[in-house]
């Protein structure tokens, strides 16, 4: 990956992709300070609390002083945290409004006043909307279609239009992201299906035929951890889709029966949801060189492994796994 390290100040680092980075930031000698409000438990970052490289606050993105904070000391952002999904955002649209665009400014000139030096922006491909094209690329226009995609997309601008001399900037558009992480998701495509097959014994499938580009949170990590080692001129104001591979939802469906066992049923069910997104991520590999490695069979292995291992109790119920229902639970305002 290179040598060059960083003083990373990663914005929710206790969620699902931050609590697989961040010990992973650790491992490849730079130090971490972590934002975020620990609504899914203290616990996901307790096997490297003990490290001196780590610096953890608890604070709201929304609070200037906790960002200041967590700021200090640092010279390069991660900015993960937001809310995630459009369920969790049309739960309190308010709410996510407040967190995913309007703290999004005060942020990024918070950190050009800390002396930042890059500035790593979790977008989303959402923000395209759904195209006809078979493969839709980063010239793609703009077409987002819920409130959670268009503040992401909106926060690209505000990026772009703050983006200077010496503060380099890059975006990138994840897909959908799955497998095992110390803070579990399982309200996203993949782990859904898993977590059906192996607890209830029956996949359930709305449709099917949608495409939906996926990526291993493993090879989500391995992005973040690329692009810090980045020369600047290769990636400033850059945009980059970053996936694995588009697959129907049907197929997603298949593979997880093949892995967990051909005995479980899959229930096809009507949907007036026939979104499809099929999503190029040829640009990264051609311009640096970064291709996602790790497949959907990898990302339910590793998901088999974590509910054979007891490492995810009651996963049908518990609300830490679900943005939506733990957010209610908290009632975050």
């Amino acid at each position: 990956m290179g040598s060059k390290t960083w003083n990373v100040m990663v914005t929710g680092g206790a969620g699902y992709v931050g609590s697989a980075l961040v010990p992973k930031l650790l491992e490849a000698g730079h130090r971490v300070t972590v934002l975020d409000l620990y609504l899914f438990g203290d616990d996901v970052l307790s096997p490297v609390r003990g490290n001196p490289n780590l610096r953890e606050v608890r604070g709201d993105l929304r609070d200037s002083k906790a960002v200041a904070d967590a700021l200090r000391g640092c010279d390069s952002v991660i900015h993960l945290a937001c809310i995630s999904n459009d369920p969790s955002f049309e739960l309190n649209p308010t709410l996510g409004k407040s967190i995913n665009y309007d703290a999004f400014l005060p942020l990024v000139q918070a950190s050009k006043d800390a002396g930042i030096k890059r500035f790593i922006y979790a977008s989303s491909s959402s923000v395209y909307g759904v195209k006809p094209e078979a493969e839709v690329t980063e010239t793609a226009s703009l077409e987002p279609l819920t409130d959670y995609s268009k503040f992401k997309a909106m926060c690209e601008e505000v990026l772009d239009r703050e983006h200077t001399r010496g503060f380099v900037t890059c975006t990138v558009r994840p897909s959908t992201v799955c497998g095992y992480a110390p803070r579990q998701r399982l309200d996203v495509v993949v782990n859904i299906l898993t977590n059906q097959a192996v607890n209830v014994r029956a996949i359930n499938v709305l449709g099917g035929s949608q495409m939906r580009p996926n990526i291993h949170i493993g090879d989500m990590v391995d992005v973040y951890l690329f692009l810090l080692q980045q020369e600047d001129a290769a990636i400033d104001g850059k945009v980059y889709n970053v996936g694995y591979d588009n697959f129907s939802v049907m197929d997603l469906a298949k593979t997880v029966q093949r892995i967990v066992g051909p005995e479980v049923p899959i229930n096809v069910k009507p949907t007036n949801d026939l979104r499809s997104y099929h999503v190029s991520s040829a640009k990264i590999e051609r311009e640096l060189g970064f291709r996602a490695s790790r497949s959907i069979e990898d990302a339910v292995g590793d998901l088999l492994k974590a509910f054979s291992g007891g490492l995810l109790p009651n996963s049908l119920q518990d609300p830490r796994y679900f943005n939506i229902k733990r957010m209610q639970e908290v009632n975050l305002q």
